[in-house]
C-alpha cells in the first residue's frame, strides 16, 4: 500500500532532490558495507534527514535498492544508446554498445560489485536479471539483422546475444576485481574488438568493423 502511495504522489522538486539523496546515499552504504549490514538508520543519517521521510519515499530498505536497480540499469542503457551511432551498421553498433558498457561498469564499479553479491544470495535474482534480459534482447535484434544483411554469421541470435552479454559482464568482473590490470580504455576496445571477431561472417567484414571509428 505505502509503496502504491508512493508511486501516485506528485514530488516537488525539493522531494526530488530528498528521494536522489537517499538513493545516492544508500548506494554507498550499501557498496560499503553490504545490503545486509546497512539499516534504514544509517540510511537517513547519512543523508541528514528525518526516518518517517524515508518511508515517505519507500515502503522499506528492499524497495529502495529495487529503485537503485531499476536506476542503474536506466543509467546504462542512456549510456549505450548515447555511444551508438544510428546510421552505422548492427555489428558496429554492438561494438560501440559494449564497450560503452564496460566504460559505464568500471565508473559504478563499488554498484556492480554490490550487484553480484546480492544475485549470488538471490535476494533479488528476479530484479537484476532483468537488466540482463533488456540487454539480450537488444543486443539480439541487431544480431538477427546482421544476419539479414549478412554481416553476422548465420548461428542461434540467442546464444550469439548472451556470448555478448557475458563478455560484458565477465571481463567487467575481472576489470573490478583486480584479474586484469589493463586500463579501462584498453580493455573496452579489447572487448569491442573481441565480439566483432567472435560475430563477423567473415574476417573482411570483421577488419572493416575495426578499422572504422568506433563511434
Amino acid at each position: 500500500m505505502a509503496a502504491a502511495m508512493t508511486d501516485q504522489r506528485h514530488l516537488t522538486a525539493q522531494g526530488e532532490k530528498r528521494k536522489a539523496q537517499l538513493l545516492e546515499c544508500a548506494a554507498q552504504l550499501f557498496a560499503e558495507h553490504g545490503y545486509a549490514e546497512t539499516r534504514v538508520a544509517d540510511i537517513v543519517q547519512a543523508a541528514g534527514v528525518a526516518k518517517g521521510l524515508f518511508y515517505w519515499y519507500f515502503e522499506n530498505k528492499a524497495a529502495l535498492f529495487t529503485e537503485l536497480v531499476v536506476e542503474n540499469r536506466e543509467r546504462l542503457r542512456r549510456a549505450q544508446f548515447a555511444a551508438i551511432d544510428l546510421s552505422a551498421t548492427p555489428l558496429q553498433q554492438i561494438r560501440q554498445g559494449t564497450e560503452a558498457s564496460l566504460l559505464y561498469m568500471a565508473e559504478r564499479a563499488p554498484f556492480f560489485a554490490l550487484l553480484e553479491v546480492e544475485n549470488v544470495n538471490r535476494a533479488f535474482a528476479d530484479v537484476l536479471r532483468v537488466g540482463t534480459d533488456i540487454h539480450a534482447a537488444d543486443t539480439r535484434h541487431l544480431i538477427e539483422t546482421g544476419i539479414r544483411r549478412g554481416a553476422i554469421r548465420d548461428d542461434d541470435p540467442e546464444l550469439l546475444a548472451l556470448g555478448v552479454v557475458g563478455a560484458v559482464g565477465y571481463y567487467g568482473h575481472f576489470h573490478r576485481s583486480g584479474r586484469t590490470t589493463m586500463a579501462i580504455d584498453e580493455l573496452a576496445h579489447f572487448v569491442g574488438r573481441f565480439v566483432v571477431c567472435s560475430l563477423a561472417a567473415d574476417e573482411t567484414i570483421a577488419r572493416q568493423v575495426l578499422e572504422a571509428s568506433p563511434h
